[in-house]
């Protein structure tokens, strides 16, 4: 079936994985256009290997610590499931991608999986696996999407784990030995390169809460993890800058509003550290500025880990970074937090509006992330995560009428506007995510798509919202 053909079927109703329900009586008015961003600005979907393909047994792939966390700490996973199947985006990459076009937009973020490639983690090279995400990004092009490739979005390979992962310091090795293959691979077929996805989450949660693989928990651990991280980050970016000279380089990085809950001192140092921690960890090394030691002290101890050399290995000048927001942190002084001395005032204290995540709705947010990284000597700036979740049902018709999402992204992108006419230089808008998938140790109770996805028949139903931004984004 060619583009056009899926295209008209959509329209139709008539292609036989989707139910798809009618536009006619619903609002799509909102207080901007397409047009006020720009002809340049790009708009897209993101997604993540893990969270979507399945398959994870086949053509030769290794195993990865979240297949490991899911199998074995299943108590850890809120429904006990995991991304063996996922959204079988491994077999129905075609239809997805077309579904993602059709929905009018021109961007496709995927990640890797590096198990698909290097089974061993090192070594051998997998070339089914790279002849998969080859066949991704030609599919890609055939939808009039550009595909831009993540290279690291959380799926370690489970046998660099067993030697410390993230916390041995031979990371820096495997990673830029995967990231020479990858690029290598694909330097004829992607020109935008994101390295890591939210170094912060998966040293954070993998390496000193637990809550994410591998499930560790130890300070020590996470100091190393970061450090770690923030070299493999920079060390990625040369490596793709030398293999793919044309290339468009960034990272993707978790970004919060930090505010304190009071003007009492110690509400406002508990909020400094919180900012260095959420904010800075992983931008101001990358600028040659080093860790934020100055607001968040404990980072000293990161010197134990920092060899002759590694300041200059630090910094490298990525063409842009991505931002991605969630929440704003109202932050407060805490003693029953050792080392950070501080936790959050929640939005259930505030009374705010929140998703089904417990996250706050907080259109704001987006604008003052934009507005602080603005302020450090970078290129440019691109939200490449934005999105909600909240409890999606899907009527007896096939529909799934989800105006809060829709009044969620018409607010928060009226907030990127307010940052791009003020002269930040913002290029673009990357939702999270095309469909409903496994969403780590929330499990698949989360729905953030923008197509439903029934989890028993892997049918897809475009939400409300899909056609929200089918009718925003054709408006010129």
């Amino acid at each position: 079936m060619t583009r056009k053909e899926f295209i008209r079927a959509l329209t139709l109703g008539t292609v036989g994985a989707f139910v798809l329900p009618k536009l006619n009586a619903m609002n799509f008015k909102q207080p901007f256009t397409r047009t006020d961003f720009g002809p340049d600005f790009k708009w897209g979907v993101a997604t993540a290997s893990y969270q979507i393909e399945g398959a994870v047994e086949e053509d030769g792939k290794g195993i990865s610590i979240w297949d490991t966390f899911t199998a074995t700490q299943k108590s850890k996973i809120k429904d006990g499931a995991s991304g063996a199947v996922a959204c079988d985006f491994y077999h129905r990459y075609k239809e997805d991608i077309a579904l993602a076009a059709s929905l009018g937009f021109n961007t496709f973020r995927f990640s890797i999986s590096w198990t698909r490639i290097l089974p061993n983690g090192v070594g051998e090279i997998n070339q089914v696996g790279i002849d998969f995400y080859k066949k991704v990004c030609d599919c890609c092009r055939e939808n009039g999407l550009e595909p831009w490739v993540t290279l690291y979005h959380w799926d370690l390979p489970q046998v660099l784990e067993e030697k410390g992962g993230w916390t041995n310091r031979s990371i820096i090795d495997w990673f830029s030995e995967y990231t020479e293959v990858v690029t290598q691979a694909l330097k004829e077929k992607v020109k935008c390169w994101m390295i890591l996805n939210e170094p912060l989450s998966f040293t954070s949660f993998g390496y000193m809460i637990g809550i994410h693989a591998p499930g560790k928990k130890s300070l020590n651990s996470f100091l190393a993890a970061v450090h770690h991280a923030a070299i493999c980050q920079s060390e990625g970016g040369r490596i793709v800058r030398k293999n793919v000279p044309d290339a468009k380089i960034g990272t993707c990085l978790s970004c919060s509003p930090i505010e304190p809950e009071t003007q009492s001192a110690r509400d406002i140092r508990a909020a400094r550290r919180l900012n260095a921690l959420m904010n800075k960890l992983f931008i101001e090394p990358s600028l040659g500025m080093g860790y934020p030691v100055t607001d968040f002290t404990l980072l000293e101890k990161m010197d134990t880990y920092i060899l002759p050399g590694d300041k200059e290995k630090l910094p490298f000048k990525f063409d842009f970074i991505g931002l991605q927001h969630y929440f704003r942190v109202v932050g407060r002084h805490s003693y029953l937090m050792p080392y950070l001395w501080a936790n959050q005032q929640t939005p259930q204290e505030r009374k705010a509006d929140t998703t089904e995540m417990g996250w706050e709705i907080y259109p704001e947010g987006i604008y003052l992330s934009l507005k602080q990284f603005a302020q450090y000597p970078i290129k440019e700036l691109i939200v490449t995560e934005g999105g909600c979740a909240f409890n999606d049902s899907l009527t007896p018709e096939g529909k799934v009428h989800d105006e809060k999402r829709i009044t969620y992204f018409k607010k928060y992108l009226e907030q990127v506007l307010r940052a791009k006419n003020e002269g930040i230089n913002v290029t673009g808008y990357l939702a999270w995510t095309l469909m409903d998938n496994f969403e780590w140790a929330e499990g698949f109770r989360p729905r953030f798509g923008l197509v439903y996805l029934e989890n028993s028949s892997l049918k897809r139903y475009i939400k409300d919202s899909g056609y929200w931004f089918r009718n925003f984004l054709q408006e010129y």
